[in-house]
């Protein structure tokens, strides 16, 4: 029994060689429908990873208070959107000092610019570093890291003292030559020392959170003086079973600080990162839905390639397989020949496919600078899914050449 398997295989084996371009085709139509499904749920999952990451590291345990909300919703074209006031400097003046709610730390922060040129000495960067002014609680409450040095204390803020804490591209772009612990910087003539410097977070959709200085707010005040600053307050609950009572209370206490009556809705947003990470979620399954919807379709179209070509295979071999049957063979037989010779091609396609989908997700991933992770899941489906389009690609044919009457085969010419 397994002697006449391996047989089988042999022949399947000699007869892909002696058509070897038309084997080469089929296998690279197989491989287009197999590369457009694990490249596009390979980009998706990178995505999916690098945009989860990045708010996961608040931390589930944090809520943000800001102008708008992380979604926008739809609306008709008479319908104008709200706009919401700024959240000013008394705003998050006036909530810190009223919010006393058990275990929670309370940030203030404010960007005041993104295209700002920082000097060390004969050195500057480009005019593409934001300038942020934070409060003590700042990093601790953002998920941010120190690698080295240490991070501004309440004396540092509570002082107005000129320190600052800078990114790791920023330290790298100015400072890589010397240890930037204790050197002096110039950012819009003011001048800083650098105290610590923040473990790298990378780039997102273009944003590198790298090139960065934190300073104290009320020195980035002095520096930043435009009547419209927007500030954002960042809440972080050390108990993770008081976070929605901490929610509550923050956004009762801000509605009183923004004079909303009971029937009026929120003119603030406000966002934790578990449910921005679960918005994400559900937005992936779309996108995820779609990319199962374009790959079938292209896996389709191959899957009738695949049965065509090996239909003219039976066609072709008409005489072949009458001599077989004349010798002897079943239809059994004749039938697991084709098949192993439609698996065969079909697992080729969806090897190449796995390798070509890899890369292709694996670039878009370098150039989007995305998370890059292996598309465990697309490549089991896709070994899953050649087997499967192999079977019933090869089904007819080989039902075909097995009932091929013996005589009227050894007559085709």
């Amino acid at each position: 029994m397994f002697s006449l398997f391996r047989e089988n295989i042999r022949i399947a084996v000699t007869s892909i060689k002696s058509q070897l371009l038309r084997t080469i085709l089929t296998v690279f139509i197989i491989a287009i429908g197999i590369t457009a499904l694990v490249a596009i749920l390979g980009a998706i999952a990178a995505l999916e990873n690098t945009i989860s990451s990045d708010f996961s590291s608040m931390g589930a345990n944090t809520f943000n208070i800001q102008r708008y909300e992380f979604t926008t919703q739809r609306r008709s074209g008479r319908e104008r959107q709200k706009i919401n006031p700024i959240i000013s400097y008394r705003n998050v003046v006036d909530f810190k000092e009223a919010y006393q709610f058990p275990y929670t730390t309370t940030s203030i922060s404010f960007r005041g610019t993104s295209f700002a040129e920082v000097k060390f000495e004969n050195k500057k960067t480009d005019p593409e570093v934001s300038i942020y002014g934070v409060n003590e609680h700042f990093i601790n409450n953002s998920g941010l890291e120190i690698e080295d040095g240490r991070q501004l204390n309440y004396f540092d803020i509570s002082n107005n003292n000129n320190v600052c804490v800078i990114g790791s591209d920023l330290d790298k772009a100015i400072l890589s030559e010397v240890n930037p612990i204790g050197k002096t910087i110039t950012v819009r003539g003011s001048k800083f020392t650098v105290v610590g410097v923040l473990k790298s977070k990378g780039a997102t959709f273009g944003n590198n959170q790298d090139f960065r200085v934190l300073i104290p707010i009320q020195k980035a005040r002095s520096i930043f003086t435009s009547p419209n600053i927007n500030y954002s307050l960042s809440i972080l609950c050390d108990k993770k079973d008081m976070l929605e009572g901490a929610q509550d209370e923050a956004v009762a206490l801000f509605r009183n600080i923004r004079k909303l009556n009971p029937i009026e809705k929120n003119n603030f947003g406000i966002e934790r990162s578990d449910d921005l990470i679960n918005r994400i979620g559900d937005i992936t399954q779309y996108l995820y839905a779609a990319a199962w919807i374009i790959s079938i379709i292209t896996i389709f179209g191959s899957s009738i390639a695949l049965m065509n070509i090996m239909l003219v295979s039976v066609s072709e071999r008409t005489r072949e397989i009458g001599v077989r049957k004349a010798l002897g063979a079943k239809r059994k037989t004749i039938a697991t020949q084709f098949f192993m010779e439609t698996i065969i091609i079909g697992q080729l396609g969806g090897l190449m496919g796995i390798v070509l989908g890899i890369l292709v997700a694996y670039g878009f991933s370098a150039i989007a600078n995305f998370q890059f992770t292996t598309p465990w899941l697309a490549m089991f489906s896709a070994v899953s899914i050649t087997f499967i389009v192999a079977i019933i690609s090869g089904l007819f044919p080989a039902i075909k050449a097995a009932k091929l009457d013996p005589i009227e085969a050894l007559r085709y010419e």
